[in-house]
């Protein structure tokens, strides 16, 4: 099963990636070619080279389109959120279950026939199961279950949004997944993501947010994220085409 990885912020490259090749594919669009403890994966930065794009000036469509074109079968994305909830601290990592949708956009693959589409399990029970098995078997704590809220940026939330979305039933905050995950389930694309808590959300820690914070919890766990996302290439390789 031909697989890639979609990094967010702070993950420009993982450790144990090795580098074979580097495509320029448009303009704020790069692609990374390698393999990743030894099994083949594309490298795609969300946020392109430097992370010089901004959350919602994203182009997840042509990412997606990109990606479907080259053969990708399975999409492995990491998220840097805020926590909704008080027990889950910086550097709590969570294997995404489900999402809110508040972005402000339309996001769809079908812009000129009816189609829609079953998301009944938001995220690829093959990719979920396949990062939980990793890791049980490398002793790596990890939150099973977790509801992303995706909210458009680029701006932090207030106070009074944390606790609406808390009340709602969600438990951590991003601004980029779910444009992926729904572009990729409409392209025939297994999507699984791993969130990284990077700092508690507005109001329940009395630091103010800093993208500079984020970036530093994230350098942390990019060790972790790399053993998660290759023991699931490695599963993936007995997945049938």
């Amino acid at each position: 099963m031909k697989a890639a990885i979609i990094g967010g912020t702070g993950v420009q490259q993982l450790p144990g990636f090795d580098l074979q090749h580097e495509h320029g594919v448009a303009e704020d669009t790069y692609l990374l070619e390698g393999t990743l403890e030894g099994y083949p994966v594309l490298l795609l930065p969300r946020h392109s080279k430097g992370h010089r794009v901004p959350p919602h000036q994203i182009d997840h469509r042509r990412h997606v389109q990109l990606l479907r074109e080259l053969g990708v079968q399975a999409v492995l994305a990491t998220a840097a959120v805020g926590s909704l909830r008080a027990d889950w601290t910086p550097g709590t990592l969570v294997i995404l279950s489900d999402f809110l949708d508040f972005t402000r956009t339309v996001y769809t693959l079908f812009d000129h026939e009816v189609v829609h589409t079953d998301f009944s399990q938001p995220f690829s029970p093959l990719l979920r199961n396949a990062l939980l098995q990793t890791a049980s078997e490398s002793h790596i704590p990890v939150q099973s279950e977790g509801v992303y809220v995706c909210a458009p940026g680029p701006r932090y939330e207030t106070p009074a949004e944390i606790r609406m979305f808390r009340m709602l039933g969600g438990d951590v905050i991003g601004m980029t997944v779910v444009p992926e995950a729904i572009l990729c389930r409409e392209a025939g694309i297994h999507y699984a993501a791993v969130a990284v808590v990077t700092n508690l959300g507005t109001g329940l820690s009395q630091q103010p947010l800093s993208h500079a914070e984020v970036t530093e919890v994230m350098a942390t766990a990019t060790q972790t994220i790399a053993c998660l996302f290759a023991g699931a290439l490695r599963r993936l390789q007995a997945v049938p085409l």
